[in-house]
């Protein structure tokens, strides 16, 4: 008898791969979904070629002094291997009297402060959008580091700055062994106990890590270094069922109650039996969204509300259809403010848009349209129907958009144009006009062949009340 073949061991999976410009991911999109997201840790190497950081460590710490951004400053001691945490804002003093290694500052939500940072959230298109949660930055001193820890959602790591050493524990996904994940009691830091790394690598500009959740890393400096983490967002069951159970009581029929037509004779009255156990499950069930319409909506309001963000405030008040009809013709724009989180989701009539937790119908394509565009010129809005204009018109009301002018190139101005301004049509001559029927902020208004030129005077502390507090999952 012929001795049996073995069966081929299954090849396994790569840990390091290169990027290439038309496998940016070292791989195919489809392919890295299918082997790595949520399964295993991958290093690609030269992810983003050529990559020039937006953001210098002085932009950074001067982000880190603003009112309303999330800061963190974490210093290690290594002689009594102590941790100390400060949070911001900051004062510019703090940062010129930090020693020379051992320190990290972390600065959260960095992309909706800054449009260059935003940009690249572009480069993770291949996951939905509503999944990223924001984009951390840190800088690092050498030898600067939180420890090792774990997180509980997914993460790509991108060495934007100089180089760090990232060590992780992959026995899960190799070895099929979880490692221990307690945490160190005597810091405030979620240190983990114990730490055995299977990996150890130093990532150049441009290099990315992608760790699944629950992976143990440590990521130590080795010179003065930024690192941007791309962080998905993972909500806990717990968070999902108590938001959800809120959208049920407030929409509850309060005729729906506990019933118990087929009662018999207890053998215990003072006992809670199982009848009454399996009533009690009926009488809750009874007030669960059946419609999935009602839960697509309550889940779509959830997820695109940041639930630590400031609240986003109309800046004036906003423009009627008609002038925005006029002023897109212009040449304006009408921007979405950078906190304001899109989604959407087919209903059972056209789509359900769903802005910072708020929810508009409208049809499929402007769905499509307005959530995927930061910003609408006049083509984008003649191509949506009423419905989407009148969807904007009431996100304008609220301040999550508003019309800018392409043309102000003036950082400082944040290229606001007040809402309140009206829009002159354009003749062929140059002509000033008078600005009495305009805003307090509106000095100067040109008409001339090529547009309408608007001078907008700012106040510096009316622009600092214009940012918004906020933060998404806070992770090391």
């Amino acid at each position: 008898m012929a001795a049996r073949t073995p069966a081929p061991r299954p090849k396994p999976f790569a840990i390091e791969v290169h990027a290439t410009a038309a496998k940016p991911l070292g791989m195919a999109p489809a392919t890295f979904l299918r082997d790595y997201w949520q399964k295993r840790p991958l290093l690609i190497r030269n992810a983003f070629a050529d990559f020039q950081t937006p953001v210098t460590p002085e932009d950074l710490a001067g982000l880190a002094c603003e009112d309303g951004v999330l800061a963190r400053l974490i210093e290690h001691d290594r002689g009594t291997d102590s941790w100390r945490v400060r949070t911001g804002p900051f004062q510019e003093a703090v940062f010129p009297a930090l020693p020379e290694q051992d320190w990290t500052l972390l600065v959260q939500d960095v992309d909706k402060w800054d449009p260059d940072v935003r940009a690249l959230i572009a480069r993770f298109d291949f996951l939905p959008r509503w999944r990223m949660d924001d984009v951390m930055i840190s800088f690092a001193a050498a030898g600067g580091s939180v420890g090792a820890h774990v997180d509980q959602y997914d993460v790509f790591l991108l060495q934007g700055h100089g180089h760090r050493r990232w060590q992780i524990d992959a026995s899960e996904s190799t070895k099929g062994k979880r490692p221990a994940l307690d945490f160190r009691p005597d810091i405030e830091l979620k240190q983990l106990t114990k730490f055995k790394p299977t990996h150890d690598w130093v990532l150049a500009p441009g290099d990315m890590l992608y760790l699944p959740p629950n992976v143990p890393h440590n990521g130590v400096a080795e010179d003065a270094c930024l690192t941007f983490s791309f962080g998905m967002r993972a909500p806990a069951s717990a968070e999902l069922i108590s938001d959800y159970l809120d959208t049920l009581v407030v929409d509850a029929d309060e005729s729906i109650r506990y019933q118990d037509p087929d009662l018999k004779l207890p053998e215990d009255p003072n006992e809670i039996d199982v009848a009454a156990m399996n009533r009690v499950v009926a009488a809750l069930n009874a007030i669960r969204m059946n419609d999935p319409d009602k839960l697509g909506d309550w889940f779509g309001r959830f997820i695109t509300t940041y639930r630590a963000a400031g609240e986003v405030m109309p800046s004036g008040p906003a423009p009627s259809l008609d002038e925005v009809d006029q002023a897109l013709a212009h040449g304006l724009l009408l921007e979405r403010h950078p906190w304001a989180r899109l989604a959407w989701r087919r209903a059972k009539r056209g789509a359900s848009l769903y802005c910072s937790g708020l929810d508009l119908s409208v049809p499929v394509k402007d769905a499509q349209r307005i959530a995927a565009a930061e910003r609408l010129d006049e083509a984008a809005w003649r191509g949506l129907s009423a419905k989407g204009h009148q969807a904007l018109q009431e996100l304008m009301v609220l301040g999550f958009y508003q019309l800018t002018d392409p043309r102000d190139t003036d950082d400082e101005q944040d290229d606001v144009l007040d809402a309140s301004a009206e829009v002159v049509a354009a003749v062929e001559t140059v002509e000033t006009i008078e600005v009495d029927d305009f805003s307090d902020d509106v000095r100067e208004v040109n008409v001339h062949e090529d547009g309408v030129e608007v001078v907008v005077s700012f106040d510096e502390d009316d622009e600092e009340d214009e940012q918004e507090d906020g933060a998404g999952q806070r992770r090391h």
